[in-house]
């Protein structure tokens, strides 16, 4: 069996691997044993050397991303059994082989043993985000291992991991003879398809992973878009942070009465205006602005039936999670003001450095700033094809809550 680079822990710091807690921490290494560079896999062993995991080295505080815990040869055949492993599991779920459903995540980091690695599908289109160098560097043999899984269903490959694997890559590792580093770049790794149609719960969306956020759609709200399809029947719907118009697409076609898209994004707007049209709704249904919401919530005369608050992370640190904080409360407490009694209020936050306690913390917050009562009906997380190890509960991002607001 190959001989990989070992990481010595200090006494008594093995603790969390035992747990199998997939994050090891630079704080937790007494030394290590042999050439550790960015993105090589290294064995992690205690300080009495008994073997306990096997994962990426990288910089940072998070030193390692484990991906097992059995010491075993890492090649395109363990890869592989990892890959067809989440597939399955999509299978189970019902989501390869549905026609009214054709894009869902196939691999979702810590909650598929594969950390620091996402691969949606989108309808033929498999795209790669890596958000660790060591994941990075196996992408030709993702891609490989996507052929086979899919066959002639896949039309190609596309890698978004410029912004998110923020290392260069090492010049060794490129092969790269003169001594520089190249940045990640994204593109084509197979195949080419700008942009594509998809279908969700019967739905349709126009994707656009090259200009997209993350990889091009929020595939995590796929079930919480069902309950604002539910409960917009004969409601004046507002979507805050609309992006490319999917909650109101199903707000409408829910029975929405008229549905408000604000963004700050000029583009996302004209998503959601193609998406709309794409579901044959008509114009006199829907409007649309480019804006920013928290100055839209301050300033808007309107009020509305159901409000949709869907805002980007504002926390993505710890170190800032009293900032962000005091924004949930800020534009929860102005969407609060601006409800009509016995309205719906769908809000959401996908800080991972934001507890499910600190949200719901936050949201009473804003309560008790409007001084409306208001009641809890439904606790919402990311749809199961976004899976969280419970060995790993910082994989539960997506916190949401339905409230009726009297």
């Amino acid at each position: 069996m190959t001989r990989y680079p070992r990481v010595i822990l200090k006494k008594d710091k093995e603790a969390s691997l035992k747990r199998f807690h997939p994050w090891l921490f630079s704080g937790a290494i007494e030394r290590t044993i042999g050439s550790c560079v960015p993105g090589d896999i290294v064995e992690i062993y205690s300080i009495s050397h008994d073997y306990l995991a096997t994962g990426h080295f990288q910089d940072g505080s998070i030193a390692v991303k484990l991906f097992t815990f059995q010491q075993q040869e890492i090649d395109y055949s363990f890869w592989k059994e990892k890959i067809v492993k989440a597939y399955r599991l999509r299978t189970a779920l019902g989501l390869t082989s549905s026609s009214s459903t054709t894009a869902y995540r196939l691999v979702f980091t810590e909650g598929d043993d594969l950390p620091g690695l996402i691969i949606d599908w989108y309808n033929g289109v498999a795209v790669i985000q890596t958000h660790s160098l060591g994941m990075h560097l196996i992408k030709i043999d993702l891609v490989n291992i996507l052929k086979e899984i899919y066959g002639e269903m896949l039309k190609a490959v596309y890698d978004k991991s410029a912004e998110t694997t923020l290392l260069s890559i090492p010049p060794a590792k490129e092969g790269n003879s003169h001594g520089r580093s190249n940045r990640i770049q994204d593109g084509y790794l197979f195949g080419l398809a700008q942009k594509g149609l998809i279908t969700e719960t019967g739905h349709t969306f126009s994707v656009d992973w090259e200009k997209g956020q993350k990889t091009g759609f929020f595939l995590d709200q796929r079930s919480n878009r069902m309950f604002a399809q539910f409960y917009a029947k004969d409601r004046k719907v507002l979507n805050a942070f609309s992006y490319s118009g999917a909650f109101s697409v199903y707000a409408l076609k829910g029975g929405a009465t008229r549905v408000h898209s604000v963004d700050s994004s000029r583009q996302a707007i004209e998503w959601t205006k193609e998406n709309l049209a794409l579901n044959q709704i008509g114009s006199e249904l829907y409007e649309s602005s480019v804006a920013d919401v928290k100055r839209f919530l301050v300033q808007t005369t309107g009020t509305f039936d159901m409000i949709i608050l869907d805002p980007p992370a504002f926390a993505k640190h710890h170190n800032i999670t009293h900032n962000a904080l005091q924004a949930y409360i800020h534009i929860n407490s102005e969407a609060i003001r601006k409800m009509n009694p016995g309205g719906i209020l769908m809000t959401f936050s996908c800080s991972q450095a934001i507890s499910r306690e600190m949200f719901r913390s936050a949201i009473q917050s804003a309560a008790l700033e409007t001084g409306r009562k208001i009641r809890i009906l439904h606790h919402l997380s990311q749809g199961p094809d976004h899976p969280v190890s419970i060995y790993h509960p910082e994989g539960e991002y997506l916190k949401g809550l339905i409230l009726e607001v009297e």
